[in-house]
């Protein structure tokens, strides 16, 4: 196999296939394997050649128990491969759901683990935050779970449609593999995806298949046997944060983690494009997933640059032009430029950034929008704020009273930020967009989105945030922004069917906070009736002690032909009171939303964030 390092002269001549970073925490025990190692690397950034593919897991565990040469090293190598046609063998990868033996700690593992433990105990107890504290943020149904291998489940209640059978819902989610050490925020915990095969024809069952995605952070924590890389949301809070941070540091120069190979969690949403099936994270690169259209397994790929394009992270809801095939996302941070725009073709081959400058302050922009002409960025409440540890004691990620909420519109197309437009929109800080369109010629943007009215809470006291759907109006003649809302309820993670993408459409389907982040049922609203009081027209609420996450709408025709609500709404339910976990399918017509079919699951599925439902012809089309 050829050098998977190009120089940097060859490398910018180099054609723009996507490169995957494929993680492999057996890498050092298996014979299969070459490795590639600076003597002045950190064991971390060592490149491994795969010539063949690796041995099955339980083949590996036999040579490991009869004596097999064993790792010394603690941190996880990382394998390079490029995307294309030809890359036959080093595509291929077979997790392992078991727990590896873990190994003797280091005197510097060691000395930071105590550390650690020190300013848990002394500096920053959770008891005191309890927003952050484990025995609460991680009780009930946000428990973590273990990894669930293929697992068939009945239905028990009517049947698939049709538009769903040989498809497979996947939801994403906040699973953390170790117990934590300290404060833990709900977003902190490590990507599991709970995907159910449905059956393509009524004489076989759905088949539940739970994975971690596995990232680089979740490979080395699996080695050390515990955390190691820092919380994002939880850890760097006061005189706490900066010692957490130190100890960070020391992790990094005694090489025990290697931060330039990812330090995100891949815990937050899924998309699909250019054949591929891609597990998203914003702090990080997307990590490339595949679920087995036969099997129902799911198995990571790899961490994904693009052909070296792209750089540091990416957002978590990107947008895909349901009739180009293109993908409009960006990244944010907290060095400028704070926001930078970019897209991708149909094919997955991404262009060029556009910084965008005009952002002065750098903020939380979890989300964003697109027309057909547009994208709308938003810049909300709550602010990136490094420099706040060491001011004020304060926390790097914070809610700024202060601050005006602004909306940003572009040119979708736009070589640069020249035409950027900013509107400031007091009061409005959204966390997710529905969707946008334009009207009056062009002239006007109309947007739908969830405003946070309690953004204090976001971060802290989650339970007492209300989010209210408002339809957002920009002139872009005048400069005159509108706000309508739409409904009087908690309602967020709102969806559409996804062929009306930066089109003008008429419904949303929005989860029920019962409180947030607990769905306690499914809305249907009509944007038409927008300015005539609450615009819900359809509603199911789940029985007492039943929950849910996002839901997600499956259109009864896949070729997008029939009326806009002709589909389904799908969802994972758990009852707290009995244990019991259904797969959950609504009819979106009805006024009740009523349950067409129900799959009763073997395992429990924790309540996570984002999903996405693939057609059984996606499921197929999937590159390997």
């Amino acid at each position: 196999m050829s050098n998977l390092y190009p120089s940097k002269a060859n490398a910018d001549h180099a054609p723009r296939s996507r490169r995957l970073s494929y993680i492999s925490a057996a890498a050092s025990q298996n014979p299969n394997y070459e490795r590639r190692k600076s003597k002045s690397s950190p064991p971390s950034a060592a490149v491994i050649v795969l010539k063949s593919p690796p041995k099955l897991v339980e083949q590996q565990e036999r040579e490991e128990h009869l004596g097999a040469k064993t790792n010394n090293t603690t941190a996880t190598r990382v394998t390079t491969a490029r995307t294309s046609s030809a890359s036959g063998a080093s595509r291929q990868q077979v997790p392992s759901s078991r727990p590896r033996r873990r190994p003797a700690a280091s005197l510097a593992v060691a000395l930071c683990n105590a550390l650690e433990d020190a300013i848990n105990t002394f500096l920053d107890p959770p008891v005191l935050r309890p927003s952050v504290d484990p025995r609460h943020v991680l009780s009930t149904n946000f428990a973590p779970v273990d990894e669930l291998p293929p697992t068939p489940c009945p239905v028990v209640r009517g049947t698939i449609p049709r538009c769903l059978a040989g498809g497979a819902y996947i939801r994403n989610g906040p699973n953390p593999q170790h117990l934590p050490r300290g404060p833990h925020h709900l977003f902190d915990g490590d990507g599991m995806l709970h995907s159910l095969l449905l059956p393509a024809t009524s004489d076989s069952d759905p088949i539940l298949c739970s994975r971690y995605v596995q990232t680089y952070k979740y490979l080395v924590e699996r080695e050390a046997g515990s955390p190691v890389v820092p919380n994002v949301f939880s850890a760097f809070h006061g005189l706490a944060g900066m010692a957490r941070g130190a100890v960070t540091a020391a992790r990094v120069l005694t090489g025990q983690m290697n931060p330039l190979e990812g330090v995100g969690l891949a815990n937050t949403s899924l998309v699909f494009f250019g054949g591929r099936l891609y597990a998203l994270g914003e702090s990080d690169l997307p990590y490339a997933v595949r679920v087995d259209p036969g099997t129902g397994e799911v198995t990571t790929q790899g961490r994904c640059d693009f052909g070296g394009r792209l750089r540091r992270g990416m957002t978590a809801h990107p947008k895909k032009d349901p009739i180009a095939g293109e993908l409009f996302a960006f990244r944010y941070g907290p060095m400028p430029p704070f926001v930078t725009y970019f897209r991708f073709d149909a094919a997955g081959n991404k262009g060029t950034d556009v910084p965008i400058f005009s952002v002065k302050q750098p903020s939380f922009v979890h989300d964003f929008a697109i027309t057909e002409r547009y994208a709308i960025f938003p810049e909300m409440q709550i602010v990136l704020n490094p420099m706040g540890l060491v001011a004020d004691g304060g926390a790097a990620v914070c809610a700024d009273p202060g601050v005006v909420p602004r909306l940003g519109v572009l040119p979708r197309y736009a070589a640069d930020d020249s035409e950027m437009r900013w509107f400031e929109v007091p009061g409005f800080n959204m966390l997710h967009s529905v969707n946008a369109w334009e009207e009056a010629g062009g002239e006007e943007i109309v947007m739908v989105a969830a405003n946070i009215l309690s953004i204090e809470h976001m971060l802290e006291r989650m339970e007492l945030v209300h989010a209210s759907v408002e339809l957002v109006r920009i002139n872009l003649r005048t400069g005159n922004v509108t706000r309508t809302p739409l409904s009087v309820g908690n309602l967020d993670l709102g969806v559409i069917s996804p062929g009306c993408l930066g089109r003008r459409n008429r419904y949303g389907y929005f989860g029920v906070g019962n409180p947030m982040p607990k769905i306690g049922g499914v809305a249907k609203l009509d944007f038409d009736r927008a300015g005539e009081g609450d615009c819900t027209v359809a509603r199911r609420d789940f029985e007492q002690g039943c929950f849910a996450g996002e839901p997600f709408f499956v259109p009864e025709l896949v070729g997008g032909n029939g009326k806009e609500d002709d589909g389904y709404v799908v969802c994972y339910v758990h009852n707290e009171g009995t244990g019991d976990n259904q797969f959950v399918v609504m009819d979106a017509r009805t006024p009740e939303l009523d349950i067409v079919a129900e799959v009763q699951l073997p395992s429990r599925v924790p309540y996570g964030i984002h999903g996405l439902f693939l057609t059984q012809a996606e499921l197929c089309s999937q590159q390997m």
